[in-house]
């Protein structure tokens, strides 16, 4: 073995070496590095857990309608964020026909202990005779996002 092939043997061993004892703590640094800028820039670290926000679904005949049932829902205080889908192809049976309507789509963010104040806001300004309104609770996300959800819609208690 030549001296240059050793010594390129050496450095290499070397490198692997002193990176193996270093690295875990330089991704220790840097992670506790971005905890903390995280945290001083108010957004959150944790998530929050399973369920606590969810999402909804309605469809309008209109983008009149969609715009004003969406606006409401966020001026109240019912949804942090919602957006507006147009162009949605529908294909359902209404009174023994199978019928197709071009709709809007709402996707409406909020606390899942503010989904019945919601659907009732919904159900009371929307025109057709049964407003669609489905939801589903949200496992997991991005926790700031999450945050501002919650720092906008406030929990309401729920009863039993």
């Amino acid at each position: 073995m030549t001296a240059r092939l050793k010594g390129c043997l050496i450095f290499w061993i070397s490198l692997t070496l002193l990176l193996s004892i270093f690295m875990p703590n330089l991704v220790s640094l840097v992670r506790h590095a971005a905890v903390t800028m995280a945290t001083k820039s108010g957004y959150a670290t944790t998530v929050p857990s399973s369920g606590t926000y969810s999402i909804a679904y309605v469809t309008c005949p209109n983008m009149e309608k969609a715009k004003t049932i969406a606006s409401g829902l966020v001026k109240n205080k019912l949804a942090a964020c919602v957006n507006i889908i147009p162009k949605v192809e529908s294909v359902y049976e209404w009174e023994g026909e199978v019928k197709t309507d071009e709709e809007i789509l709402l996707m409406i963010k909020t606390r899942t202990t503010r989904v019945n104040d919601m659907t009732e806001y919904v159900k009371i300004n929307h025109p057709y005779d049964v407003a669609e309104v489905i939801t589903s609770k949200i496992d997991q996300g991005n926790p700031a996002y999450l945050k501002w959800l919650g720092d906008v819609v406030e929990s309401k208690e729920e009863t039993f």
